[in-house]
């Protein structure tokens, strides 16, 4: 099949492409006009430059294409508010949603997040049943994600659109180049982690998500969400792993939930004064409290999602920043 990428770059993006082409498949991706892509710029694939917000440019970038896979988003967590966010993740969705419909493709696979499910505890995790609790954090990213996942889900019902949802976790893996969700393991190898919070993530190695969203363009039920996740584990547990492969020494200081609440708040009104970036922030320091634990069984039953050892997907990334100068 011909393959229509958005967000063909990103961390998820880089090992799309990459699987799709082992496959077999060809891959046309849709990168921003400009953008630095070093992940993907030795790959044989079709490039064509555009913005998801231009819709003649997407229409036309679309034309002849067997299945589209949204992947492109705005993930940051700052400024909390932007407009620029909204725009990307939910007009940029519904200009996706025009096109597949206006070309007559019959699959979309369109990656949300996790986080448009309450989380749970390790023993009770919070599953695809579970609704939407994230407009707690005041964080567009999350509500624009769900929303997203809303507009995708309206035009299954109304306009007939054959589209399957994939949520991933906490993705770990090679060919973050940013880097993303990479920053923690990178932080913690140059011994910038000096201690950890009381809470907790679903980890899941890039590659695993990556062969659900492929699955996924055969594979799962129209107008169904998937969560791509596997292992749950509080910070104390993910960065004891991830010292392990680094052969650095854990961090051991456990820093209070009220403490570093108050650094976020504190980081926010700097961020704010300063205009910089202050990724600790009010509601990434709530984040860093809870236990955000989710269960893939669904994913895994239904989409042939495998289950790789964490520990795996973390060398991997360690490897791959190595390799290309983010750790010494």
């Amino acid at each position: 099949m011909k393959i229509f990428l958005t967000g063909p770059d990103g961390l998820l993006g880089s090992n799309l492409v990459r699987l799709l082409l082992e496959q077999g498949h060809e891959v046309r991706a849709f990168v921003f006009p400009g953008s630095i892509s070093k992940t993907i710029d030795d790959l044989p694939i079709e490039r064509f430059p555009g913005n998801i917000l231009d819709k003649p440019s997407l229409k036309e970038a679309m034309e002849g294409c067997d299945a589209v896979i949204h992947a492109a988003a705005n993930t940051s967590v700052w400024p909390t508010r932007s407009p620029n966010i909204w725009a990307i993740n939910v007009e940029g969705t519904k200009n996706v949603i025009d096109c597949v419909l206006e070309h007559g493709i019959n699959r979309l696979v369109h990656v949300s997040s996790a986080s448009s499910f309450t989380h749970g505890s390790k023993e009770n995790p919070g599953d695809e049943n579970a609704p939407f609790g994230g407009d707690q954090y005041g964080l567009d990213y999350i509500e624009s994600k769900y929303k997203g996942q809303e507009v995708i889900l309206e035009a299954v019902e109304k306009r007939g659109l054959q589209a399957v949802i994939v949520n991933p976790t906490y993705m770990i893996g090679a060919y973050d180049s940013l880097p993303s969700s990479g920053k923690l393991l990178v932080n913690l190898a140059k011994k910038n982690l000096p201690g950890y919070t009381s809470g907790g993530k679903n980890f899941v190695y890039v590659k695993d998500v990556a062969q659900a969203i492929v699955n996924a363009l055969t594979m799962g039920r129209v107008g169904e969400c998937y969560i791509a996740g596997h292992v749950n584990l509080t910070y104390q547990e993910a960065f004891a792993i991830m010292a392990k492969v680094a052969q650095v020494p854990s961090p051991k200081l456990a820093v209070p939930d009220g403490l570093i609440r108050i650094i976020g708040w504190l980081s926010t009104i700097w961020g704010k004064l300063a205009k910089q970036d202050s990724p600790l922030n009010h509601a990434t320091a709530k984040f860093s409290c809870e236990s955000q634990y989710y269960t893939a069984q669904k994913a895994v039953k239904e989409l042939d999602m495998p289950q790789t050892n964490i520990e795996m997907a973390i060398q991997e990334a360690y490897d791959w920043f190595v390799d290309n100068g983010y750790i010494n």
